[in-house]
């Protein structure tokens, strides 16, 4: 029993230690490839969430498409009084 414990450090100490090779976006190979932008602009009252692709296939633009979605510049949670901007907004990306 009093083995484990230090075996588990060991363990551990071993697993974390091992750097993660890290990929600048110049050196990805682009000839086959999905591009994505997303932006913000403010309009008025409004929000406009833009988001561009582009998918790329041996080195040739396949297809591309753009979605827009329009938000309120302000809400209001339901039984609040006061209202929340949502220009600065972080935008969390998900990939899968």
């Amino acid at each position: 029993m009093k083995y484990i414990l230090p075996i588990l450090a060991v363990f551990a100490l071993v697993s974390c230690g091992g750097e993660s090779k890290k990929t600048d976006l110049e050196t990805i190979d682009k000839q086959s490839a999905r591009e994505v932008t997303i932006k913000s602009v403010v309009a008025g009252d409004s929000i406009l969430h833009i988001t561009s692709q582009k998918i790329w296939a041996n080195g040739q633009l396949v297809t591309q498409k753009t979605d827009t979605l329009k938000t309120a510049k302000e809400v209001k949670a339901w039984g609040e009084s006061t209202s929340t901007t949502l220009v600065k907004v972080p935008i969390y990306v998900t990939v899968e």
